[in-house]
């Protein structure tokens, strides 16, 4: 699998050069495996597995990841009437995806703002490096006279 998501990757990651459009590659995944695959946690499992190595040689924090990832497979999962949660929410309700479609207004713009912060820098926290281990201290001189 692990040699699969490699060969799906690589060229994404070759156009996501920069940090903004790195985050646009993983809420396009997330969007576009909602409609794809018709489940939501195909479009959170897979972005969040597809892009963890890139995110850590970035130096970018899994929050960061996990917060792409959440911004768009899952809340998008609603808005698609083939995806199960699209059909699950429909049922429930009584109503087309396609009636409460335009009162979304967080699930619409959560992936978009999360791609604005993405290019911006906010709200993008770093990895935090690991602590380096404090060097000996040298042992202590007997005083003598």
């Amino acid at each position: 699998m692990k040699g699969f998501l490699n060969r799906l990757l690589t060229p994404v990651v070759a156009h996501a050069r920069t940090r903004g459009r790195l985050i646009t590659a993983v809420n396009a995944s997330g969007i576009g495996l909602n409609v794809i695959a018709g489940d939501q946690y195909v479009a959170d499992v897979l972005p969040a597995r597809m892009f963890r190595d890139e995110f850590e040689q970035r130096g970018l924090a899994p929050e960061a990841l996990s917060r792409a990832v959440e911004d768009s497979g899952t809340v998008t999962s609603v808005l698609v009437p083939w995806n199960t949660c699209g059909a699950y929410i429909s049922g429930v309700l009584g109503v087309s995806t396609a009636s409460y479609f335009p009162y979304c207004f967080f699930n619409l713009l959560s992936p978009l703002l999360d791609i604005v912060y993405g290019f911006v820098g906010f709200k993008v926290p770093r990895a935090e490096r690991e602590p380096q281990p404090a060097a000996e201290a040298p042992a202590a001189v007997a005083a003598g006279g």
